[in-house]
């Protein structure tokens, strides 16, 4: 490319030349034949005398046709150099400019910052690398579309923009991440938290777009290239600040999103774990290392079992037994819950249907999937494909999810009660539901936070509060779910509260699917008949077609 453009350029002055010498030529031609021939037409007509000889009238002719052609080469050329300046300015400037905010890039982000660092490091000060990543961007774009998208974007670089001092420079590095670079004096870095926390002040929060309110919310890492010893040389170019501001913003968002971090060593160690458990998820999720273990549900009234409630376990081959609390929120920033929830289930409906048909199957459902308005359709399938009968299945909804895209929750409730599913409400009480929001949701059952229940014991525990939740309940005619049921005392506090069903520790802790087999067994509850065969491909289409009309009607 740079040996054409290096042609073009020598054809293009190699042209100006040829037009400036045949310009210049025909000047000096027209000067010495005009002089000779313009008087003799003078004369001739004024009839002193003959006309000019028609050679030299022509060769004058020839010289004007020359100079006019030399002209209009002239303002051609110049066409052209104008023509090409503006091209170059433009590849500049899509080579430097992020086209939708108007900010700098990743690429001359890298080089300013570079700049920045030398100019100010020169002066004896520092530089902060402020690394930006708007939390939830994603369901913004999935909820409201990409126009609604990009406006947030341009909007929030707007605001970010007006609050950065006149040597900061500020980027879009791609999709939701910003970065900016400014000057500060080392012996004062509070004022770098201080312009940051100005920041969450002025940027971020609730507001108008479109008709569409938007709720902005930012997680921000920073690094420094100076330490308490002066300049740092582990950060002496704009690629390691750039590293360490990055990993300062992943253990802000981390750390429960919109908070911001300055980089510390011991965070590359988390980070270096992060990559660790997202290999061993994908690596799991092929070796099928993810199972589901049970957790009893009694009835608090006969003590009799009637339910489980599945609980993901990873047996990873390095890190033993791994809690969801680990992998299922790194599973859902990587976009595989929706597979590890597939496996999940379809193994855990498998095992149900060894159970006696009394008893019910509990699972939860992570907010990620139900932002897919086809999980409703995908969930039946593994219903009818495994031969679980949909009564049997209780779904479990926290109310986090009731705070986005209500409508499509709505819908994915209606059209799993229409076949049979039961739905639950976890967690109540630590979110914010509201009564409307119980009232016109189609919801089974409420099932109270162990939090709530644990602190049944303690003197000043918080007895009024699960009595007011049950008593609700009850005026919903939703029946109750105690979680986290410890020791003896809860149960019979729990006994004298009303009709509920409750699970905890005291009725004994997780176990796998050959464990929950063996305690049936000897408790008489194995399904007497065989596991019912699989659906076939006609029933599955049909069951789908029969979703898709109820999806459309709503």
């Amino acid at each position: 490319m740079a040996n054409q453009n290096s042609t073009n350029r020598f054809g293009t002055a190699e042209r100006d030349l040829i037009a400036l010498g045949i310009a210049t030529g025909a000047i000096i031609l027209f000067v010495a034949t005009g002089s000779s021939v313009l008087p003799q037409v003078v004369r001739a007509m004024l009839g002193d005398g003959d006309g000019p000889d028609n050679l030299l009238v022509n060769a004058l002719l020839l010289n004007i046709a020359l100079i006019i052609f030399g002209w209009r080469r002239y303002r051609q050329l110049t066409f052209e150099i104008s023509e090409r300046r503006n091209a170059e300015a433009q590849a500049r400037e899509l080579a430097e400019i992020d086209p939708l905010t108007g900010c700098l890039n990743r690429r001359s982000m890298a080089e300013a910052t570079q700049k920045l660092r030398e100019d100010a490091n020169a002066k004896g000060q520092a530089i902060a690398f402020v690394m930006i990543d708007l939390d939830n961007f994603k369901q913004i774009n999935d909820m409201h579309g990409h126009r609604v998208g990009d406006a947030v974007l341009t909007t929030l670089a707007e605001r970010i923009c007006s609050q950065l001092p006149g040597q900061g420079k500020l980027a879009r590095l791609g999709g939701d991440e910003f970065a900016f670079v400014v000057p500060y004096d080392a012996k004062a870095p509070e004022r770098v938290d201080d312009l940051v926390i100005r920041l969450y002040e002025r940027v971020t929060g609730q507001f108008e777009l479109d008709g569409i309110t938007i709720d902005a919310t930012m997680s921000i890492g920073i690094a420094t290239d100076h330490d308490e010893h002066g300049f740092n040389p582990l950060v002496a170019d704009s690629i390691a600040l750039m590293h360490r501001a990055d990993i300062a913003m992943y253990h802000a968002k981390k750390q429960g999103k919109n908070r911001f971090f300055w980089f510390e060593p011991t965070m590359e160690n988390e980070l270096r774990f992060r990559n660790e458990l997202e290999s061993g998820i994908r690596r799991g999720l092929a070796e099928r290392e993810f199972v589901p273990y049970y957790e009893q549900q009694i009835d608090l009234e006969s003590g009799e079992l009637v339910g489980f409630e599945m609980l993901a376990r990873w047996h990873s081959p390095q890190l033993g037994v791994v809690s969801p609390e680990i992998f299922i929120p790194i599973a859902e920033e990587m976009g595989l819950i929706g597979e590890l929830s597939d496996q999940l289930m379809a193994r855990a409906f498998v095992d149900a249907t060894e159970w006696d048909e009394t008893l019910t199957l509990s699972i939860n459902i992570s907010p990620v999937q139900l932002r897919d308005p086809w999980f409703a359709q995908k969930l039946l399938k593994l219903l009818v494909k495994h031969g679980l009968p949909p009564r049997r299945l209780e779904v479990e909804i926290t109310e986090s999810c009731l705070h986005s895209n209500i409508g499509m929750v709505r819908s994915m409730i209606t059209s799993l009660r229409n076949q049979g599913v039961q739905i639950s409400l976890d967690d109540f009480g630590t979110g914010y539901s509201s009564l409307e929001q119980l009232r016109t949701l189609p919801f089974d059952r409420l099932k109270i936070d162990r939090s709530f229940v644990s602190e049944l014991g303690d003197p000043d525990g918080r007895t009024k509060i699960v009595d007011a939740i049950i008593s609700l309940g009850r005026g919903l005619n939703m029946p109750i779910t105690a979680e986290g049921i410890e020791d003896e005392h809860i149960l019979e506090t729990l006994k004298t509260m009303g009709k509920l069903k409750g699970q905890g520790y005291l009725y004994g802790r997780p176990e796998t699917a050959e464990q929950v087999r063996e305690r049936l067994r000897a408790e008489g509850k194995l399904a007497e008949q065989p596991v019912a065969p699989k659906a076939s491909e006609t029933d599955f289409e049909a069951e789908i077609a029969a979703m898709t009309r109820l999806h459309a009607s709503q």
